[in-house]
């Protein structure tokens, strides 16, 4: 049945693509309309889409060298196939559903940009003016790739390869893409109610974070939940990948070439930097060997702190942010481990908590000084609104990642099983799912 379904799936997809210009019609542009594009941000813009793309095999890797040796394999795959599935996904519906004209402020229509028409070189989207459409839709699609990726470290060692990429395509449909366009779009519900998001704190990290908890329950423990990681190097190749690519997600996220990306460039490298020292202090403290793990598990929570925060702080303070980010994640990893929650690579605590802490800790230090679109100041600056208003997002923003990643993992279930029998774990996914071994 399933090779009946991926071949109707490829036939069809392949008739649009040829037929699409019969079938689609786009909107007519006046060549008096076209925007005057600004080459150094077209470039900059560029740059950054491919420095976001190799997060996902830098992801890759960092998953991969945490997991055991018959799991490696998988491991990787599961973030690298999402490069070619969210690819496709976006164009045909992913970009419409979080960037199309908005319905009530939750969800665009996808009508208009369905399988990338009126997605050209010729227009702008309404808050990147300097650059086409096409290249900001690029660039979007990069972290909607990431995104689900984030979310396998969770359910590493024990899923289903086929039942995973079907909860991809329902989470990024269904929840990415509607977080997508109520914190990013000038008409989303939570753009106008004021929340300040970055670069993906929350539509990113905390809804990759809340997904994962949402599968460690529902898929339950491992038959054999404890492991010595297989390839520690691997681990320090893929955080390499992750920082070196983040300065495209974060610096990116200015949507040109100017000040502003400067400002971001350096929050995001000094908060990373910060909370890798941070993370490997804090396990001397308590008594431990200062590990390569430890650190490298501490920028990339650095990262993902100051991913909300990188374009609206000060220097300094993106410095605090990643140590309390730090100290944060680290008291929930402790706590974790000892609780029946097996959240294989402790995603939640490391990108849903730190994606939470940089959310709260924005609403903080935000300051127009920095960049003029902070309205509202942050809470050290001695207003309250725009912290108030995070907290009530956050609140928002969790139950739905959290509930309607657990209902989308509830439905896959019941179309094709999640787990993988006791058999098939015990011998390794990477043998079991893809006939294949290091």
């Amino acid at each position: 049945m399933r090779k009946w379904i991926l071949l109707i799936t490829l036939i069809v997809l392949a008739v649009f693509c040829l037929y699409s210009g019969s079938i689609f019609t786009e909107t007519p542009v006046n060549e008096k309309d076209i925007p005057e594009f600004n080459g150094a941000d077209i470039s900059w813009m560029l740059v950054s889409a491919a420095l976001v793309l190799i997060m996902t095999p830098g992801l890759g890797f960092f998953y991969g060298g945490m997991v055991t040796k018959k799991n490696v394999i998988s491991t990787i795959l599961q973030s690298f196939i999402a490069m070619g599935v969210i690819t496709v996904v976006w164009v045909v519906i992913g970009f419409g559903l979080a960037f199309g004209d908005s319905i009530g402020g939750f969800i665009g229509n996808p009508t208009k940009y369905l399988f990338f028409n009126n997605v050209g070189t010729k227009t702008a989207w309404s808050l990147a003016p300097t650059i086409p459409i096409l290249l900001f839709a690029i660039f979007q699609m990069k972290f909607a790739i990431i995104t689900p990726a984030l979310i396998t470290g969770a359910f590493a060692e024990r899923v289903r390869f086929w039942s995973y990429l079907l909860f991809m395509i329902l989470f990024s449909v269904l929840i990415y893409s509607p977080l997508a366009h109520a914190v990013w779009h000038p008409d989303g519900i939570l753009f106008k109610y004021g929340v300040l998001d970055f670069a993906g704190g929350t539509v990113v990290h905390m809804s990759a974070g809340w997904a994962a908890l949402a599968a460690a329950l529902f898929l339950k423990k491992r038959n054999e939940p404890q492991h010595n990681p297989s390839r520690i190097t691997y681990v320090i190749l893929g955080t390499a990948l992750l920082w070196f690519g983040w300065f495209g997600f974060n610096a990116g996220s200015a949507l040109s070439s100017g000040t502003l990306a400067v400002q971001a460039f350096a929050n995001t490298t000094a908060a990373s930097a910060a909370a890798a020292i941070g993370w490997g202090f804090i396990e001397k403290i308590r008594g431990k060997k200062l590990s390569a793990m430890g650190v490298c598990i501490g920028a990339v929570v650095g990262l993902v702190a100051i991913t909300p925060a990188a374009g609206y702080v000060t220097l300094p303070h993106s410095i605090l942010i990643g140590l309390i980010a730090v100290a944060v994640s680290g008291f929930v990893v402790n706590l974790r481990s000892k609780t029946d929650v097996d959240d294989t690579l402790d995603v939640f605590p490391c990108h849903g908590v730190g994606g939470m802490v940089g959310m709260v800790l924005t609403g903080v230090f935000a300051t127009s000084s920095i960049n003029p679109a902070v309205v509202e100041q942050g809470l050290f600056y001695g207003e309250t609104s725009l912290f108030f208003k995070h907290m009530i997002a956050l609140v928002g923003v969790s139950v739905f990642a959290f509930g309607g990643s657990y209902i989308l993992l509830y439905v896959t279930n019941l179309i094709s099983p999640l787990r993988v029998n006791q058999e098939y774990e015990i011998e390794g996914l990477d043998k079991s799912q893809h006939g294949e071994s290091l």
